[in-house]
C-alpha cells in the first residue's frame, strides 16, 4: 500500500474523488502545513494557521497505478488557482502535495509536469515536504457520502467526481 497527502480546495471534493476509485482503500480528511498544533477545522478557516485542506490517500498499485492517483488528483481541481479554487478563497484552499520521500517529491514534479503540459501552463501547485499530519474532525470524513443532498455537495463535489469518472472509467468503483 502506498499514500499520499494531496490538497486541492475543500478536502470534502477530494475525499468524494478517491472514494470513488478502485484500489484506494482508505482516505482521510486533515491539515497539515502550518504551524498550529493540532488545529481545529474553525482555525484553520482563518487562514491564519498555514495549514491547508489535504486528504491522506492510500491505494494499492497492484490495482491503481500512483500515476492515475497523481492525474486524477489534476483532474479534480484547477491547479492554477493561486490559493483557491472556485468560491473557496484562503490558503486552506491551495493546490498543494506533500511530500515523505525523496522518491514521492520526484512523482509530484513528474504529475505537476504533466499538468502544466494539460492545463497549458501557468501551474501553481505547492511541493513541499510533509510535516504533521492532523485528522479533521469525524464530521468532516468521508462527508459526500454523509450528505449527499447538501448544497455544496451537489454544486461542486458531483461536478468534480463526475469529471474524474469520465476521465478516468476504468479504475472507478460501480455505482
Amino acid at each position: 500500500m502506498k499514500s499520499y497527502v494531496l490538497g486541492g480546495g475543500c478536502f470534502w471534493c477530494l475525499d468524494a474523488v478517491y472514494r470513488s476509485l478502485r484500489g484506494v482503500s482508505d482516505v482521510v480528511s486533515g491539515y497539515t502545513g502550518g504551524t498550529l498544533v493540532a488545529p481545529s477545522y474553525e482555525a484553520v478557516c482563518t487562514g491564519h494557521t498555514g495549514h491547508a485542506e489535504v486528504v491522506e490517500v492510500t491505494f494499492d498499485e497492484t490495482i491503481i497505478p500512483a500515476e492515475i492517483i497523481l492525474d486524477a488528483f489534476f483532474t479534480l481541481h484547477d491547479p492554477r488557482q493561486l490559493n483557491r479554487q472556485g468560491n473557496d478563497v484562503g490558503t486552506q484552499y491551495r493546490s498543494a502535495m506533500f511530500y515523505r520521500s525523496e522518491e514521492e517529491r520526484a512523482e509530484f514534479e513528474a504529475a505537476r509536469e504533466r499538468a502544466d503540459e494539460i492545463w497549458g501552463g501557468g501551474v501553481v501547485t505547492e511541493i513541499s515536504p510533509l510535516g504533521e499530519f492532523y485528522p479533521a474532525e469525524d464530521y468532516h470524513q468521508d462527508f459526500f457520502a454523509k450528505n449527499p443532498g447538501q448544497g455544496y455537495c451537489l454544486a461542486v463535489t458531483v461536478p468534480k467526481v463526475n469529471a474524474v469518472r469520465r476521465r478516468f472509467a476504468e479504475y472507478t468503483r460501480p455505482l
